[in-house]
């Protein structure tokens, strides 16, 4: 029987993961879907007041809907686009629509 190198001996040790992708995909699974909520009038005012109070290189903490669930994001404003109606904070680009909650 020929005598293993350090290398070989040490690959029989390394970790299988036989299941590759199996944990990322019952994460993906738990999951839970969010619908979008409609805002009131009295929100959608407020909102406002804040959108003409946002200026690049501002601080902001707001909440948003992503896709199909809400996330908090805290940064600053790189970029606004009021003809779109969005804004970028932390390479994140953000329409107004989709913001429930902006504060400074």
């Amino acid at each position: 029987m020929a005598k293993m190198t350090k290398i070989e001996r040490a690959k029989q040790f390394l970790p299988f993961n036989a299941l590759r992708g199996y944990y990322t995909l019952i994460k993906e699974k738990e999951k839970t879907i969010q619908d979008k909520k409609t805002l009131s009038e009295d929100e959608l005012e407020r909102l406002q007041r804040e959108y003409e109070r946002l200026s690049k290189g501002s601080i902001v903490k707001l909440k948003y809907y992503n896709i199909d669930h809400y996330e908090d994001l805290e940064g600053m404003i790189s970029k606004i686009d009021l003809i779109e109606r969005k804004i970028c904070v932390v390479k994140r680009e953000i329409f107004f629509d989709d913001i429930i909650d902006l504060n400074f």
